[in-house]
């Protein structure tokens, strides 16, 4: 017997009819009577928050945007878009920063083009405390499914700096991992069910609480990263986890990148467990010092290392012996979780470096190997230095997981695209991803061959295909 559902109404497949496309026109008045006419906005001030992305690079154009709330209005308009030969660019929180959750420009197509923005969409359900799961809505953010998950002794695996503004729906998308990934996984494995509306405005369900459910493709894993070019992600079932009793948060200066990976090593073979851990340089640090937080530690180090901690026992003090006895510590300071202010000059990167360039930044996701992580950093701390062309660059990420976010400010636009490239020649070489957890969005399309083989990138189409045959969704997303 299956779960009981609030919206089973909305599982019925929603055929788009054989009536021939319709005018935009005629298309925004049936959206209009579907979400209201408030919810259909056409106007270029009200719009233009839609078709600009966090970091300022991309603008795109739309005929309107749109704002469902629940499944069933998304599915009528899904369906109307299909019939009307209408695209689709879905967007959450629109905090990505590979231009995918923005339309493209003016591209000479004579399709029309609406934004579907899940901001109304908001909802999240009671939480399940002995199956550790909730349900929430596609637009509900980070930030709000944890309190929800807080007020019932538990936690969202998923934490990001951006967690009051990224969605639901968003981080599966883009199958974001974010800070926990070390400890949790990505947003793939924190999936127990989902909830989307394919092409045809036809609604997908799977929404079961069970942990073992082995029968067919695993479609939630599917939809997960796929950049809503497959379908609308509406709602989903995600798991919950016990918070550790007790934390402490260590940052360290380092003297070398080395010094930071066999912290984590040691701290695992000391038994505990690391719950995130973050590597920062003294350029990034000393930015966010100038934009108002703190100093982590009294003496600069060339690196930092922040790290969470917890196991069994007296965990500060364990903390403190396992840097006293780790190479390369310059100094250190330690706080009991959730240590607001040390987390404070992790996340404060993203926006001191976003208003000190001169120019919008490039921003570049990528991972490499752990063991590849001193020489990439080596490398990626030259761009812009070595190069032709002056620029500065702020390297930081999750060094747990190879992860690096790579900012280059002050690049003069004309020289976007070949600082990229030297980018991603170096994680090549080194054997990494150039998209770790930002997604492909529009940014990357052109060195997805970099990590995809020609036979994968045609699966990848054949499936893309298969769903949307009529390229409606997110064009232009991940395959250009």
């Amino acid at each position: 017997m299956r779960s009981p559902d609030p919206e089973d109404s909305d599982s019925r497949r929603v055929d788009p009819g054989p009536t021939p496309p319709a005018g935009i026109d005629d298309a925004l008045t049936a959206l209009r009577q579907i979400v209201g006419e408030t919810n259909v906005l056409t106007d270029p001030d009200a719009m233009a928050g839609f078709l600009t992305d966090w970091t300022g690079r991309y603008r795109g154009a739309a005929d309107a945007v749109v704002r469902p709330r629940t499944t069933d209005e998304v599915s009528r308009v899904v369906a109307e878009c299909a019939r009307s030969g209408v695209r689709i660019c879905v967007q959450g929180g629109n905090t990505g920063l590979v231009g995918g959750s923005v339309p493209p420009a003016r591209d000479g197509s004579t399709n029309a083009l609406i934004v579907l923005s899940t901001v109304r969409m908001t909802d999240i359900g009671d939480v399940d405390t002995v199956g550790r799961c909730v349900g929430a809505q596609a637009g509900a953010t980070v930030g709000a499914i944890d309190d929800r998950a807080g007020r019932s002794g538990l936690a969202f695996g998923i934490d990001l700096a951006s967690r009051a503004s990224a969605t639901a729906g968003g981080v599966v998308s883009t199958n974001a991992g974010g800070t926990r990934m070390i400890r949790r996984g990505n947003a793939r494995s924190q999936i127990l069910g989902i909830e989307a509306v394919l092409a045809d405005g036809s609604v997908l369900r799977r929404w079961t609480s069970l942990v073992k459910d082995n029968v067919g493709y695993d479609l939630p894993s599917l939809l997960a990263g796929s950049e809503g070019t497959l379908a609308v992600i509406t709602r989903v079932l995600f798991t919950l986890v016990a918070p550790p009793a007790v934390a402490t948060v260590a940052v360290a200066a380092v003297e070398r990148v080395e010094n930071a990976v066999e912290l984590l090593g040691a701290a695992s073979s000391a038994g505990l467990t690391v719950e995130a851990a973050e590597l920062m340089t003294e350029a990034g640090v000393a930015l966010v010092a100038d934009h108002g937080h703190r100093r982590p530690t009294t003496a600069p180090g060339p690196f930092y290392v922040l790290v969470e901690l917890s196991g069994t026992g007296d965990i500060e003090s364990a903390t403190t012996e396992l840097l006293g006895a780790t190479d390369g510590v310059i100094d250190a300071v330690l706080e009991p979780a959730p240590a607001r202010a040390l987390w404070a000059g992790r996340e404060g990167h993203t926006e001191a470096i976003a208003r000190s360039s001169s120019t919008p930044v490039v921003k570049l996701d990528i991972s490499v190997p752990i063991r590849a992580l001193p020489e990439a950093f080596a490398e990626l701390s030259r761009v812009g230095v070595d190069d032709r062309f002056p620029c500065r660059p702020i390297l930081f990420g999750h060094i747990g997981d190879g992860n690096i976010h790579v900012n280059l400010l002050d690049v003069p636009p004309e020289h976007a695209t070949e600082v990229t490239e030297s980018v991603f020649g170096i994680v090549t070489a080194n054997g990494g991803s150039i998209s770790a957890e930002h997604g492909i969005g529009r940014a990357k399309v052109a060195w997805t061959h970099l990590g995809r083989d020609a036979t994968d990138l045609a699966t990848m189409r054949t499936i893309k295909a298969a769903l949307d045959p009529r390229g409606l969704l997110n064009p232009g997303v991940l395959f250009g």
